[in-house]
């Protein structure tokens, strides 16, 4: 609607926690320290890494916001706020992750493309909206359907963010319908992040959260929903957050050969330490998070102080005082796990972890089996050298 989304340049960029590590300015990518994921289950709004591929859109008028939801259905329709407050509100717990999450160990096997993330390009969110089946519902798309009676088998969700990728057209990204009508699935149309209302960062005044799958495709400052026979043609479904071989390189690249990244594979990081951390010999506690995604759990957290010899099982949790079971009805599974243990470290050595998920899927060891052009899905095992000796060090 003309008139209705406000300027969008960098001079208007919201207000930033001053810890945060900065990738790039313009647009804004930034993650917070590796040591802040780990104080809290649910990642604070200002701990959350921040992913844009353009300046943050303004939404001035909210009275006057609306989705639209168009294209191979018989009723399209304009929602505005209000219709989507008045279907029931789902809180979802799911854990997000940028594809690019540990781009920078990937960067140190061989060059890649892409904003030089570290191991905090991810966060654990409680999402609160509207189910996106309850939404579709409303243009005639009963749960459950994989196709529409015009053809539609997939639902591309289009945003107001301006990107050059896109020629300077908006950021898009698309699910399979039988994905978003499938009330188990939990996608959401959220409205607020943490009890809170969403902000400018995260997507205000309305985002997508398609739980389990990488980042991408949970498009923030939703503009309008096309019911659609195909996956979305946009930049970042076809021309990116593919993952190829690493045979594979900028001259020889055939985009179409690889399907659009969805689901995340199992990924763990240890957070208390840096890489390198000076400690005193002895005992150390070595925590982190692990995740894995289509609603997959974590079975096992290894952890080894020898480089991969030897290793001991940590504790895993999600809410403190309450026991987790990666596949328990009272587990969130869509979110991550925290884990801790404590090791004796005699001696400067290298830490490393890998974790199981509840498919007995299991991080690769090397990086370097991985790598690929674009410098997603590292989820090699994580290691941090530790140099052990006296307190003056």
């Amino acid at each position: 609607m003309p008139g209705l989304k406000g300027p969008s340049d960098y001079s208007q960029e919201p207000p930033r926690h001053p810890s945060l590590k900065i990738n790039a300015k313009q647009p804004f990518n930034a993650e917070p320290p590796r040591s802040a994921l780990i104080a809290s289950y649910v990642t604070p709004v200002d701990f959350f890494y921040k992913r844009n591929h353009g300046p943050i859109p303004v939404v001035d008028d909210i009275e006057r916001y609306s989705v639209l939801i168009r294209g191979l259905i018989d009723n399209p329709r304009e929602l505005f706020m209000r219709d989507i407050k008045m279907l029931p509100k789902y809180n979802v717990t799911a854990t997000l992750q940028c594809a690019g999450n540990r781009r920078t160990a990937m960067s140190k096997v061989k060059t890649v493309k892409g904003v030089g993330w570290d191991v905090s390009a991810i966060g654990n969110g409680v999402w609160g909206g509207a189910k996106l089946a309850d939404v579709l519902e409303l243009v005639g798309i009963s749960k459950l359907t994989s196709t529409t009676k015009s053809g539609g088998k997939h639902v591309e969700f289009v945003s107001i963010d301006k990107c050059k990728e896109e020629n300077g057209g908006p950021y898009k990204a698309s699910i399979p319908l039988s994905r978003a009508t499938n009330p188990d699935a939990d996608v959401v149309i959220a409205y607020e992040m943490n009890g809170e209302p969403l902000n400018r960062d995260h997507g205000y005044p309305l985002r997508v959260v398609v739980p389990g799958v990488i980042g991408a495709r949970s498009v923030k400052w939703l503009d309008c929903i096309n019911i659609i026979a195909e996956e979305s043609q946009g930049f970042f479904m076809q021309k990116d957050y593919k993952m190829f071989p690493p045979s594979v390189n900028w001259d020889n690249i055939d985009w179409s050969t690889s399907r659009p990244q969805m689901d995340f594979p199992v990924q763990s990081a240890i957070c208390s330490l840096e890489d390198v951390t000076a400690i005193k010999p002895g005992k150390v506690k070595v925590s982190g998070y692990a995740a894995s995604g289509g609603g997959r759990g974590i079975d096992r957290v290894d952890v080894s102080v020898d480089g991969g010899k030897t290793w001991v099982e940590a504790s895993r949790y999600q809410k403190p005082g309450a026991k987790y079971i990666s596949d328990d009805m009272n587990s969130d599974k869509w979110a991550w796990v925290l884990f801790d243990v404590t090791v004796d470290a005699p001696q400067s050595t290298e830490i490393v972890v890998k974790a199981v998920d509840s498919a007995a899927n299991i991080q690769p060891e090397n990086v370097q089996e991985i790598w690929n052009l674009r410098g997603i899905l590292n989820t090699s095992w994580h290691r941090v050298q530790v140099r052990v000796g006296h307190s003056n060090m």
